[in-house]
């Protein structure tokens, strides 16, 4: 029996962390504590430590009860695509990089997030370098990203 539970704890583990390794919880939050469903309004949010919700193993943070309904109601429709890292980097080099929340594009009804400080703003670049080009890049490297064990 106590074999039988340390493998399931293992494999609990296992999955857990895979999850966190594929998901840029930054701050112990997706999108560093913003709100997912005011991006879908064109704005950046900080969420509230009031409306939370945890939903495959990330939390989220919103900034009302009516958003975290809306996020509960169909949450896929709001996560992040690239597990909430930086579009731009994962389309160029495959690389999982943070963002900067307040930067953000929602292209097909997906969010997109980017890195932007010390003077490079990759939403710009991900504009200027056709948007759609990349990506179909970054979904080819997310997938090889997530395959990774």
């Amino acid at each position: 029996m106590k074999k039988y539970l340390v493998v399931l704890s293992l494999v609990f583990l296992k999955t857990a962390s895979a999850q966190e390794t594929n998901f840029n919880t930054s701050r112990g939050y997706a999108v560093k504590g913003y709100d997912v469903v005011e991006y879908f309004n064109n704005k950046a949010v900080k969420g509230s430590n009031t409306f939370k919700t945890t939903y495959k193993n990330v939390n989220y943070k919103f900034s009302s009860q009516k958003n975290l309904d809306v996020f509960l109601s169909a949450p896929e429709k709001f996560i992040p695509q690239y597990g909430g890292f930086c579009a731009y980097a994962i389309a160029i080099n495959g690389e999982k990089v943070d963002i900067n929340p307040n930067t953000f594009e929602i292209r097909d009804d997906k969010l997109y997030l980017f890195y932007n400080s010390w003077g490079v703003n990759t939403l710009n670049k991900w504009i200027k370098e056709d948007a759609e080009k990349l990506k179909k890049e970054a979904d080819t490297n997310w997938q090889n990203i997530t395959s990774k064990k």
